[in-house]
């Protein structure tokens, strides 16, 4: 038997660390907006790249209040992939603006930089690509199309932990980025959280005030904000694993090379990595034309699998109705997309498991 994710597994080398940074907050009495979240705030823009981040309460937050903060709201357009998790398309409405979807590259799943100019209007003001499964997108054309056009790029980097594009980290790619820290992605915390990383200091000074009731001083409201601060015990838990996490990202690198080697033409289209790309292979994800009846028969043989994401935005009852394009690649991809067990815990043993059950499967 292999579980798809086993979070108990994740952190059991951190336990002693992680019960320690909970005795220093519980020590120190500050529990909000304290010593614990400057330091991983100045500890994570150090590790993308980055010349800011703020933390905020999850990784939908730091889109939405991305947005706010760039004046993107009702009337305007945001480009964002077809097939994402539902929070790339939320944090657009939350802000009052459009999701305009645009088609993914069937390679790489990751947003299409050759679709994207005939989205624009005169109303778009934004691309939010998405490094999905942890694949940075092709961000070079993406910039130099919304240089061209004037727009603002914002990473979605909620699966994309440490990866890296050009030698570039995730989190410094465009004008600004959002990170999720749920326990199951690659940096995870203990519970939700998220940060926004970004270059821009003038950015970053309202996105402060944003996530704390619009005040930069206590009981000083300068704009309409929300309550969304990453809590001084998740920041201290993030703390403890953040260096950990390269070396996290290199065993899922190990792994992945073992499924591409123990899979090859076995029947199933595997993932591709591209060119001066690091992936983070947060998931590791195969596409199947039958991957329902597939993914049946390997949790029968003891493998947890799941769908990464069975469904477009478009095709979700919080969107139905709208006036979408025809987004074919989009929903054949959401119909065959089957994510295997990954994780950094995982061994050869575990991989070669899945892989046998696989083959067995698929022949």
């Amino acid at each position: 038997m292999v579980e798809f994710l086993n979070l108990k597994r994740v952190n059991e080398p951190h336990e002693v660390a992680l019960r320690e940074a909970v005795d220093r907050v519980l020590a120190s009495g500050w529990y909000v907006l304290g010593a614990e979240t400057e330091a991983f705030e100045h500890e994570f823009a150090a590790y993308c790249g980055a010349a800011h981040c703020i933390g905020v309460a999850n990784g939908l937050d730091a889109l939405h209040l991305i947005l706010r903060a760039m004046d993107i709201g009702p009337g305007d357009e945001v480009i964002v992939p077809g097939n994402t998790f539902i929070a790339t398309w939320l944090a657009v409405s939350y802000a009052g603006a459009t999701p305009v979807p645009v088609e993914p590259e069937a390679h790489s799943y990751n947003l299409d930089p050759a679709r994207i100019e005939a989205a624009i209007t005169p109303r778009t003001k934004a691309i939010m690509p998405v490094h999905l499964y942890g694949q940075p997108a092709d961000m070079d054309p993406i910039n130099a199309l919304a240089k061209h056009y004037k727009l603002k790029v914002i990473e979605d980097a909620a699966q994309a932990h440490g990866a890296r594009y050009c030698g570039r980290r995730a989190g410094s790619l465009g004008d600004a980025a959002g990170f999720s820290f749920y326990p199951g992605k690659n940096l995870g915390a203990l519970g939700d959280g998220g940060a926004v990383t970004t270059n821009d200091g003038e950015l970053a000074q309202r996105l402060r005030k944003l996530r704390n009731y619009g005040a930069a001083v206590r009981y000083q409201h300068e704009v309409v904000g929300v309550n969304s601060r990453l809590d001084e015990i998740q920041a201290a838990m993030l703390r403890v694993k953040l260096p950990h996490l390269d070396a996290d990202n290199a065993l899922r690198r190990q792994r992945a090379a073992e499924y591409h080697e123990a899979l090859h033409g076995c029947g199933l289209i595997l993932p591709t990595t591209a060119e001066d790309t690091e992936h983070a292979w947060h998931l590791y994800v195969v596409r199947h034309p039958r991957r329902d009846a597939l993914a049946q028969a390997l949790k029968e043989r003891g493998i947890a699998t799941l769908s990464h994401y069975p469904l477009g935005n478009h095709q979700q009852g919080a969107y139905r109705g709208g006036h979408w394009p025809k987004l074919h690649i989009t929903e054949q991809l959401c119909a065959e997309v089957l994510s295997l067990p990954m994780s950094p815990r995982m061994t050869s043993q575990d991989v070669a498991e899945v892989a046998q059950a696989v083959r067995a499967c698929v022949g």
